[in-house]
């Protein structure tokens, strides 16, 4: 029994490490993809073009500002003591259809550091992770199928 006992003992700490990187990463993964929905809905938002909607009534996005508020906010929510490497690629997509609103894609990508596998040989202890949203204007009474 003494024998097994350090073994048991050694086989709990390399299940907890293994939980705990995991646990890591999937945090990780889900502070970037809430960040990249946040930022694609208020840019979504803010981007809005006034002069095409106050001339024509149509939803239109202003590219330039749109990608700089998505740019900006993804930057901000996410910590760059966390994540490394961090990319973000916005998009603005136009209407689908007659009558559909445009829509803004953003994408991130980024490495997470984990806890226990960077002590580990040949591994760097970074795990990519990657998300995408998209967020589209609509008016308040508007329910269309795009």
């Amino acid at each position: 029994m003494l024998l097994l006992f350090p073994a048991a003992v050694l086989v709990v700490v390399v299940l907890a490490a293994i939980a705990v990187d995991s646990a890591i990463v999937f945090l990780g993964q889900r502070e970037v993809a809430n960040a990249v929905s946040a930022a694609a809905n208020d840019a979504a938002s803010a981007g809005l073009g006034n002069r095409a909607f106050y001339e024509g009534g149509r939803i239109d996005l202003d590219a330039g500002t749109v990608h700089r508020l998505a740019t900006e906010q993804v930057l901000a929510v996410l910590d760059g003591g966390r994540f490394s490497d961090l990319h973000v690629e916005v998009h603005v997509a136009p209407a689908r259809a007659s009558g559909c609103p445009p829509h803004v894609r953003v994408r991130a990508h980024a490495s997470v550091s984990s806890l226990f596998a960077a002590a580990l040989p040949g591994d760097g202890g970074e795990v990519r992770v990657a998300a995408t949203a998209t967020g589209t204007p609509r008016r308040a009474t508007e329910e269309t199928a795009c």
